[in-house]
């Protein structure tokens, strides 16, 4: 079927028009020319935390409103192109315009998943846990290439990551993990990533090769913010410490820095061990907790709206996705369908595509 690059450019230059009115530029700007006066100001560094805060956000800010005034004006560039093109026999700048013509449209169609990030806490940083599940050590080593995926996929886009804690297990890989994505829409872009991943290849621990399942659990929270209110009274807080340990319990830390907190009333334990000096991991590990607690909040209110209004809130985050690697290459979504036989791409964080799926499949799910 021919290309209509007219019809299409329209086409894309009236759902642009769509995504800006929901994104919002000038309020972008405003917002945008607000953060700059305060990164300016040198009281702002006393806080540098709030100072990063600050300066990501700005940064996001000026990334989307470039990106959408590029895209904009490469729309307009394309349609001058292709009306020379009518007059002119010219088969190389044709294929270059219909080459540029896909990309805007891919790029358009990414945006346009933004937009469906319209939840309360869609905007802020994601906690990833990470946690080895049944398969014994080629969970432990599933659950650790987990963690890769997430960080390399945090790479490829240049959003900051901060690992709080990691319990290596004693043959090879991971126990579990705590990690942030520190980025705008990171918890709202990765929240359907929450689940169980199912691994099935041939197994690096067994002697005779057999082909193995295995499982890991990925949890993903909200980080919380100063607004959230989470009062934690110190009577239902245990605090131990002790020393860092690294893979296969050599000592990473010569005093006792690392910090685990158990809240005694939900029996959430979180711990941080990070490298860095107690009471700092003893401020992110409170960090995480507060997270956990603020989400333990939120699906409670959840269930109770539902259970008024007569709803069954059916759980998605069991079983969600199935990595196969032998007999057969492919990796393949339970949720949405989207599947993909290129599983070095996904094993290296090409997890885009499935991510964009789940973000529509979740908004049919009213989530």
């Amino acid at each position: 079927m021919a290309i209509d690059p007219a019809g299409e450019i329209s086409d894309l230059t009236s759902k642009l028009g769509s995504i800006e009115a929901v994104l919002d530029p000038d309020t972008m700007r405003k917002e945008a020319d607000e953060l700059r006066e305060r990164s300016a100001d040198p009281a702002l560094w006393e806080d540098q935390e709030n100072a990063q805060a600050v300066t990501r956000r700005l940064s996001y800010l000026d990334a989307e409103l470039t990106r959408l005034s590029s895209l904009r004006s490469r729309l307009e560039d394309l349609s001058v192109m292709f009306e020379l093109l009518e007059t002119e026999d010219d088969e190389a700048s044709r294929t270059e315009a219909l080459a540029e013509l896909a990309a805007i449209r891919a790029q358009i169609d990414q945006l346009e998943i933004r937009t469906l990030l319209s939840g309360e806490y869609d905007s802020r940083d994601a906690l990833i846990s990470i946690t080895a599940q049944a398969g014994g050590a080629d969970a432990a080593d599933w659950a650790e290439g987990l963690q890769r995926i997430y960080l390399r996929w945090a790479e490829r886009h240049g959003y900051s990551t901060e690992v709080y804690d990691t319990s290596y297990a004693e043959e090879a890989g991971i126990k579990s993990t705590t990690f942030a994505v520190k980025a705008p829409y990171a918890y709202g872009t990765l929240k359907g990533e929450h689940g169980t991943h199912r691994m099935v290849r041939i197994s690096k621990y067994d002697n005779q090769g057999r082909r193995q399942t295995s499982f890991a659990g990925v949890d993903v929270i909200p980080v919380v913010q100063q607004a959230d209110h989470i009062d934690i009274p110190d009577d239902e807080l245990r605090i131990d410490v002790y020393r860092s340990s690294g893979p296969g319990g050599q000592g990473v830390n010569t005093t006792d820095s690392a910090v685990r907190i158990t809240h005694l009333p939900t029996g959430i334990v979180v711990t941080c061990q990070n490298e860095r000096s107690q009471i700092q991991n003893r401020a992110s590990a409170m960090a995480v907790l507060q997270a956990k607690l603020l989400e333990r909040k939120r699906e409670e209110q959840a269930a109770k709206l539902s259970e008024l209004r007569g709803e069954s809130r059916r759980s998605w985050g069991t079983q969600i996705r199935n990595y196969v690697l032998h007999p057969y290459q492919n990796i393949k979504d339970l949720r949405t369908g989207y599947e993909t036989g290129n599983t070095a791409a996904v094993m290296d964080g090409e997890i885009d595509e499935f991510i964009e799926a789940e973000i529509r499949w979740l908004r049919t799910q009213g989530q």
